[in-house]
This record gives C-alpha cells, structure tokens and sequence, in this order.
C-alpha cells in the first residue's frame, strides 16, 4: 500500500513538472509579462547543448543565428548576462525595495511603526542624531 502512494505522489510530481515546464513555454512563446528574454536567458546556456527547449520558446520571425547570439553564447566571445558587479547591485537593490516594501506594509496595516524604527535606527547609524 505505501509503495502505490509513493508511485502516485512520483506521478503527480511528474505530471507537475510537465505541465510547469509547458506553461513556461507558452509563457515564452506569447511574451506574457514581457518575459520571454528572462525565460531564454535562463535556458540560454543549457539550451546551448541542448537547443530544443529555447527553440520552443523563439518567435517565427527571428533568425536562429541572432537568437543564438542573444541567448546563447554571442559571437564575440563575451558572455550574455551583465558583468558581476551590475548583477550584485541589481540583487542589493531589489533585496532593499523589497523589504522597504515589507516595512511600509507593517507600519500601515499593522500597529508596528516599522518605517518609523527604520529611520530612526538610519538617522543613529549616520550619526545625525546621537543616543
């Protein structure tokens, strides 16, 4: 008995990550949310190897040659995402408008004054404002 529940949890599992991986491709596909570059780039690389899946995803009127060398590996050698130091900054940033977000959502729906802590907590760390 439990090994038919663990080989029906591994066919639902299965079947999950089927239907994920085709919502992706229409995703792709249709553009939706503008996400089509994130979801090539993201396959970009493995998809260098295995080129089927980014190519579910390419629109009829782009030549595979410029999709390979927008997603791919670009013909000049360099390589397809943003340098280190922009993908650190852009990481710090979203980390810092997400929580500030989370700050404003606890200081207007909850009783925490959580903007009000962080501006304190900001002004004493400058020094601005002493003990």
């Amino acid at each position: 008995m439990i090994a038919y529940v663990y080989l029906a949890c591994l066919l639902i599992l299965s079947l999950a990550r089927v239907a994920i991986r085709a919502v992706v491709d229409v995703v792709g596909q249709k553009n939706v949310l503008w996400l089509r570059n994130s979801i090539a780039r993201e396959r970009g690389i493995e998809a260098y190897r295995a080129w089927v899946p980014l190519e579910r995803v390419r629109p009829a009127h782009i030549p595979q040659r410029e999709w390979e060398e927008a997603f791919a590996w670009p013909s000049n050698n360099e390589p397809p995402y943003a340098p280190f130091w922009q993908r650190v900054l852009r990481g710090v940033l979203s980390y810092v408008v997400i929580g500030l977000l989370a700050a404003a959502l606890l200081q207007f729906l909850t009783p925490f004054p959580a903007l009000s802590w962080l501006f304190e907590f900001s002004k004493r760390a400058v020094g601005l404002q002493s003990g």
